[in-house]
């Protein structure tokens, strides 16, 4: 039982850090279900950040194409002007000036993500290379190092599109897909969320569920400090 009310009381303020809702308003009626679901979405943001199985039931990548004659010299111009954006958030207190904030800087991540609000807002409507949504950050025993930035795009977007940002035979943008999310005051992980079995709207409304088909927009996450291309795109 006191397993369950922390693992609520952690969503709860995960959500609290995504809305900018306090954590004592998240009991209201009102607003609960809008905090379960911006939770499931930080959580989704976290798993981003981890090796995941290419036949993962809730992760859908684009598809790999064969590489056009430009598509070396695109893919090196993002990383270029990427590297020289974010030369400054080395150090993290810039970052934190420039208004991107830490999601759980104390928990124990293998990456963390500051994420700026106006970026995030803008993804969806216009690409620029040198704005990620996201600053991706490792701990280290003297603080964070900077060792990338994450990209997103509309969740609408066709592939032909996120081709024309970044080649989709240098990179593969991914999505969170096929997430149900818990019906109110279940918080049985197994089943729900972006790593949960559940994967189907018809489990999904069984269970009680609410399905979601895609969490967020398509996510591309780029280490342009990495001095080889698989390392530089790598998931």
């Amino acid at each position: 039982m006191r397993k369950r009310k922390s693992i609520r009381v952690v969503m709860v303020a995960l959500a609290s850090l995504v809305v900018d809702v306090p954590i004592g308003m998240a009991a209201d009626e009102a607003t609960e279900q809008l905090i379960e679901i911006q939770a499931l979405h930080q959580q989704a943001a976290v798993e981003t950040m981890h090796a995941q199985d290419k036949a993962d039931l809730h992760v859908k990548r684009t598809t790999k194409r064969k590489a056009d004659p430009e598509d070396g010299q695109r893919a090196e111009e993002v990383v270029q002007t990427l590297r020289q954006a974010i030369e400054k958030y080395k150090d993290p207190r810039v970052a934190l000036n420039k208004g991107f904030r830490p999601f759980l800087p104390n928990a124990p991540q293998p990456y963390y993500h500051y994420t700026k609000k106006l970026n995030r807002f803008k993804a969806p409507l216009t690409f620029d290379p040198a704005q990620p949504t996201s600053l991706l950050y490792r701990r280290t025993d003297s603080g964070f190092e900077l060792i990338g930035a994450m990209y997103m795009a509309s969740k609408d977007s066709s592939e032909r599109e996120l081709h024309a940002l970044v080649p989709l035979s240098v990179a593969q943008w991914h999505a969170h897909v096929n997430v149900c999310i818990p019906p109110k005051g279940t918080t049985d992980w197994a089943r729900f969320g972006v790593k949960g079995s559940i994967a189907t709207e018809k489990d999904c409304k069984k269970a009680g569920g609410q399905f979601v088909p895609q969490l967020f927009g398509w996510m591309l996450p780029v280490f342009p400090f990495e001095d080889a291309p698989e390392k530089i795109w790598a998931q």
